[in-house]
């Protein structure tokens, strides 16, 4: 890998070749996108994993809020069991309750069910009651590979300050940016000494279009910087 990540969300096994073709080194497999991202099926994280060799952070989260019902979880549980045998590397969740906190009971479950593999805590830490209070309840969950954060339910362009001040406290490793991420946003992200990028809509014209390995190459380039 390169010096920075790049990971690039991926629909389908299309998806995953034009990204991998672009010079991504990670994929984040998701269906629907109307809802934000949800679980992708078994047969999807297959397909890929025969066509690209990209790893896949594969999305476990079965509607469209951040809150974890207990049947929920259980039906999560069981998905990630069948999405590891079919190919995941890592996962990508996150959970708050209905008081905007981070659900940590409902999180680490899905940390031990998914174990030992990696995973992500996804852009829900942006959008608690407390920014302050769930980053540093996330920061320090175990096997934690990357929070993909934006610093702000509005997105990067907004949260930027927020993620200087956690780079500065040398939570830098940790960051994946993303969410309304821009070309512009990298010079200044690279300088607080992010490492980690994560694109979506920016590699393609339309969530209803495919993945463009051109786009992704530029990509590529400039965080490389």
């Amino acid at each position: 890998m390169t010096g920075s990540l790049l990971e690039v969300i991926a629909l389908d096994v299309r998806d995953a070749v034009a990204a991998e073709e672009g010079g991504a080194d990670r994929l984040e497999i998701v269906a629907d996108m109307m809802s934000d991202g949800l679980t992708p099926a078994v047969e999807t994280v297959a397909a890929i994993s025969r066509e690209c060799a990209l790893p896949q952070m594969v999305m476990l989260r079965g509607e469209a809020s951040f809150l974890a019902a207990p049947e929920s979880l259980e039906n999560l549980r069981r998905d990630a069991k069948a999405l590891a045998e079919a190919g995941a590397a890592g996962f990508v969740f996150g959970f708050l309750d209905a008081e905007g906190k981070v659900d940590l009971a409902a999180t680490e479950a899905m940390i031990h069910a998914v174990a030992p593999l990696p995973w992500t805590f996804h852009r829900a830490v942006d959008h608690a009651a407390d920014l302050q209070a769930a980053w540093r309840a996330v920061r320090l969950l175990p096997n934690l590979a990357t929070v993909l954060t934006s610093g702000s339910s509005g997105g990067v362009g907004d949260g930027l300050p927020v993620l200087k001040t956690r780079c500065e406290a040398g939570d830098g490793p940790l960051i994946m940016a993303g969410g309304g991420l821009r070309p512009a946003h990298v010079a200044s992200l690279l300088e607080y000494g992010v490492r980690a990028f994560h694109v979506g809509s920016a590699v393609r014209v339309s969530w209803s279009g495919p993945v463009d390995a051109q786009r992704v190459r530029r990509w590529r380039s400039l965080i490389d910087g």
